[in-house]
């Protein structure tokens, strides 16, 4: 049964009970409390607390998918049997429709009846502290089978718990099959507090995950995962010289495979959250490649052949792009990869400090530190190296409170600070000036640029945003002549606040992955909302633009911000530079403040 006859059977059982067929959300959540989609659920996280309506969205109750998903906690166990960073979750979800009862009977079906498995054993929810033992799903397995072996056990193993920092959870019911557990039926009774209080759901609901690499390993008796077809056709395209080094081969085409997928929903590498994920992932594969001489284009070859497997299902993956973005990465890291390994190789022991001077001089990453130093680096921990990265960070950080006086800062939202109220007013005038470069940018280059960041002091502002090649000396000096002579226009800026659906909808420029509340506000340059409008604040709950010409710029933003351009001065670009791929870096500054 290939792993493609696990798919359809699935979403077809699941469609004849009237579930509706919803396909794979980004690995890119919505949810900002967490990095990556973890699993099926979370997509479906607002229907279990009643904030969206499933019948109006689906047109059921019930829903399935398979759910592309990333979990990098067990990143250090990847080359085992069993561990991955990429996978999909096959899974089955209810909001009210039905419960314990239906998800049970279900999933029996399905194991024993459509893929023909035996099931070992079932583990059910045995009660801990203030939440009482599942004895009713102990009685629907009975039901079905009533030689089937029960194993109640605690809260760790069958208490699930929110995906975040809170969320809907409950207890479980876990089907295991061949000593492996393959599907895991969470039962949502609850809400899980930030402060990890419980509260009971008014509607609960069906939340169940089925590995299909686990599923895939069993249904086809293998030995363990990577022998499914999932990763056999990836495996044997590396070298005969690789054979007998299992787990470098499964850490290259596991991370391989999570790298296509985080590349096609438009991750690039970088040094920040998911972006620095994909960078650790391709670094490794470039580092046992370096080592194992694997060439390029058999590296290249298994990208291709990833986005050929699952492109059917997921058209997204983009073959061009994937290998576009490797090649990238590999040339910037070759640069330091012979430096950093020859001077890893000169160090006699490896702890935590030489660690991180590899990773910040050579951008070593430490699962390449550990695995290369070998013996060197057999003391060397994770936890140690992560607490030396934030020593450095609150070293620097301090060094940044210092330049501004101490911790007593006037304003410190994290891109601006500002010591005292003659501070404030610069970086109020450098704060406005990148709404006006970032605007600038658009307009010269492509609407496809997006900021990336931005860092503000009464000396300079920094604004990352994306773009992939260095810009020209004549576009450098059209964005700076654009930025000056919207100063020199003396255009307005005003402050609006409406809803966010409203503010997008006007055309405002957001940070699609932030969380923003109901209510925001908008800061409008150039062409008021309203005509004859002359105030600097006003609210609205609906846009209402009226001038013929469109603002020249209009961004969701917190403030502060100077009442109209011309308070800002000369605007003067310093540098521009490369911060990772597809990510450049402009440092101005405003001249005469």
């Amino acid at each position: 049964m290939s792993h493609g006859d696990i798919r359809e059977k699935f979403l077809k059982f699941f469609e004849k009970r009237g579930h509706k067929i919803v396909p794979s959300s980004s690995l890119l959540p919505t949810d900002p409390s967490v990095l990556f989609t973890t699993a099926g659920m979370q997509q479906f996280k607002p229907y279990y607390t009643g904030q969206s309506d499933p019948m109006k969205d689906f047109g059921s109750l019930n829903t399935a998918s398979i759910q592309k998903s990333m979990r990098t906690s067990d990143i250090d166990k990847v080359g085992d049997e069993s561990h991955l960073t990429f996978f999909e979750m096959l899974g089955n979800f209810s909001f009210g429709g039905y419960f314990k009862k239906e998800a049970i009977e279900y999933a029996y079906d399905f194991v024993t009846k459509e893929l023909g498995l035996t099931i070992d054993y079932v583990s059910v929810f045995g009660g801990e502290e203030d939440i009482p033992a599942d004895k009713e799903s102990e009685k629907i397995w009975k039901s079905l089978d009533r030689n089937i072996d029960i194993r109640e056990m605690g809260r760790s193993d069958n208490f699930w718990g929110p995906t975040g920092k809170e969320g809907p959870c409950g207890p479980t019911t876990e089907i295991y099959v061949n000593g492996v557990e393959i599907w895991n039926i969470v039962f949502n009774e609850y809400y899980c507090n930030e402060d990890k209080s419980l509260s009971k759901l008014d509607k609960p609901g069906i939340d169940t995950g089925m590995g299909l690499e686990r599923l895939a390993m069993v249904a086809q008796k293998k030995g363990n995962i990577f022998e499914t077809d999932l990763f056999e056709p990836l495996i044997q395209l590396l070298p005969g010289e690789m054979n007998g080094h299992d787990r470098i081969q499964r850490i290259i085409v596991d991370h391989s495979r999570a790298a296509a997928f985080l590349i096609s929903d438009g991750v690039v590498p970088s040094n920040k959250e998911q972006g620095y994920v994909l960078r650790r992932l391709l670094r490794r594969v470039i580092v046992h490649s370096h080592n194992f001489g694997l060439e390029l284009d058999a590296v290249r070859e298994i990208f291709g052949t990833i986005a050929g497997n699952y492109g059917r299902v997921y058209p997204e993956l983009d073959k061009e792009k994937i290998i576009s973005e490797f090649d990238k990465e590999n040339e910037k890291f070759q640069k330091t990869l012979k430096g950093g390994l020859k001077e890893l190789g000169k160090l006699n022991t490896v702890d935590s400090a030489s660690a991180f001077k590899l990773y910040e001089s050579f951008g070593l990453p430490y699962e390449v530190i550990k695995e290369v130093g070998g013996n060197k680096a057999e003391t060397l921990t994770r936890s140690g190296f992560e607490q030396e990265m934030k020593r450095h960070r609150e070293i620097s950080r301090a060094g940044a409170d210092k330049k501004f006086g101490g911790h007593g800062l006037l304003m410190d939202t994290g891109e601006l600070k500002a010591g005292d109220e003659e501070e404030l007013k610069k970086v109020t005038r450098l704060h406005t000036a990148t709404h006006l470069l970032h605007a600038s940018l658009r307009k010269i280059l492509d609407n496809d640029v997006q900021q990336q960041g931005s860092d503000i002091t009464p000396e300079r502002l920094r604004f990352d945003f994306t773009f992939s090649r260095k810009l020209t000396p004549e576009e450098l000096q059209q964005v700076e002549d654009m930025v000056n002579d919207a100063i020199k226009k003396e255009l307005p800026v005003i402050k609006t606040e409406m809803s966010y659906k409203d503010a997008i909808r006007s055309g405002a420029l957001a940070f699609f992955k932030q969380k923003y509340p109901n209510r925001v506000t908008v800061y409008t340059i150039g062409p008021e909302l309203v005509e004859g409008q002359n105030s600097s604040t006003r609210t609205s709950s609906e846009p209402q633009p009226n001038s013929s010409e469109p603002p020249f710029s209009r961004e969701l933003c917190g403030g502060p911000h100077v009442s109209n351009t011309r308070e800002i001065g000369k605007f003067k670009i310093i540098k521009e530079e490369a911060v990772s791929a597809d990510v450049r870096r402009i440092r101005a500054m405003v001249e005469g403040i």
